[in-house]
């Protein structure tokens, strides 16, 4: 089978849509290899990351030659070209759907991965809402069918975008595959806590910080920060000056999936208290690694940690402190939360399924 992929995140994106869209060529090329991926996309930027991807066996990556280039080609020209290519089935990783394929005789689906610029308004600009929902909508009312990454995105496409459910299928994001090679030993590091993702307020660092304040003495671990932000980020650290907690706080570089490994690993849990997320990846990466989490008892989170996560009201900077606290005092509960975490992440993020899962709709499609 000759299957097209949007590519632009892959080869343009160092976050969550671009390691979505690698993991994803990954995991398919590693458990199919007989069919051919061509990735498609208007510029190429190459580094550690991107690098792999150019002449990857049985992959072809596909930039603009002719006088249609950038956005312009990936929405209006990728058709053409997806013809001359002979391609079997097209998938739009990221929200996104290129015009014209609905009577090309390409089979399509695309991912859905949240609908946070309508759950979380303020986070967005007027204009870009509007750019997002247009092309949402574009997306789900053409492509042949729907995945999203999670049960929660699900609801949040049939209840926005007035699709019919049969056209709409969950496959979890597949997680990086350094998570299911072999653990890391824990290293002799003074314990801490972990924050992996974007410092914004949907993913709430500032509701850890206050339930850090309220942690008994003999429990005030400091707090590793991961992640990039703006505005939110300056008032979150504010916050924690104006309440003399800058010891307590260590904002670290962004670093490769060796090294964040090695930090989940490493933490005596991880805090990822949300209010929304299409998925929550650090969840189960954190539950791969053997790392404890406290997270939101909202969206999809309860799907990401399954049972052994501890769920806290993400409002509530009491209830999360408690859940912290409990981690960090009852042995007992701390084992079983690892054990049973990494099983279930293990279980139910396991690539090789989620490949097959995959695979799946592009074959019903194709036929």
């Amino acid at each position: 089978m000759r299957i097209g992929f949007d590519a632009k995140r892959l080869y343009n994106n160092f976050t969550g849509l671009g390691n979505h869209s690698r993991t994803t060529i990954d995991i398919l090329t590693a458990e199919f290899p007989n069919n051919e991926y061509w990735l498609y996309t208007p510029k190429v930027r190459l580094n550690g990351a991107t690098l792999p991807y150019i002449g990857k066996k049985g992959c072809h990556t596909v930039t603009p030659k002719g006088v249609m280039r950038g956005s312009a080609w990936r929405t209006y020209g990728l058709v053409n070209q997806m013809k001359k290519d002979s391609i079997d089935v097209f998938h739009g990783l990221s929200n996104e759907m290129p015009v014209g394929l609905f009577h090309s005789g390409i089979a399509s689906v695309v991912t859905i991965h949240d609908v946070a610029f309508k759950t979380f308004p303020d986070m967005y600009h007027w204009h870009d809402r509007k750019i997002y929902d247009m092309k949402w909508q574009y997306a789900c009312n053409h492509a042949d069918h729907i995945i999203c990454i999670s049960e929660c995105t699900k609801k949040d496409v049939l209840e926005f975008y007035n699709v019919p459910e049969h056209k709409v299928e969950v496959i979890y994001q597949p997680v990086n595959p350094i998570y299911y090679q072999k653990p890391m030993e824990r290293a002799d590091l003074p314990p801490y806590l972990l924050y992996v993702g974007s410092v914004n307020s949907r993913k709430n660092l500032l509701g850890v910080v206050k339930a850090m304040e309220q942690m008994p003495k003999d429990l005030q671990l400091p707090l590793v920060v991961v992640g990039g932000g703006g505005s939110y980020k300056q008032k979150v650290k504010q916050y924690i000056a104006e309440k003399g907690m800058e010891s307590r706080v260590m904002w670290p570089d962004m670093m490769d999936a060796d090294g964040l490994k090695r930090l989940y690993t490493n933490a005596e849990m991880l805090v990822y208290p949300s209010f929304y997320e299409g998925f929550g990846l650090p969840v189960v990466e954190a539950q791969l690694c053997g790392c404890p989490v406290v997270t939101s008892n909202v969206s999809s989170l309860p799907e990401a940690g399954g049972p052994f996560a501890l769920q806290a009201d993400p409002n509530s900077p009491e209830d999360i402190c408690e859940k912290m606290t409990r981690l960090l005092t009852d042995t007992e509960l701390r084992q079983k939360t690892i054990e049973g975490g990494r099983q279930y992440a293990s279980e139910t993020f396991d690539p090789r399924k989620l490949a097959r899962q995959l695979m799946g709709v592009y074959e019903k499609l194709k036929n």
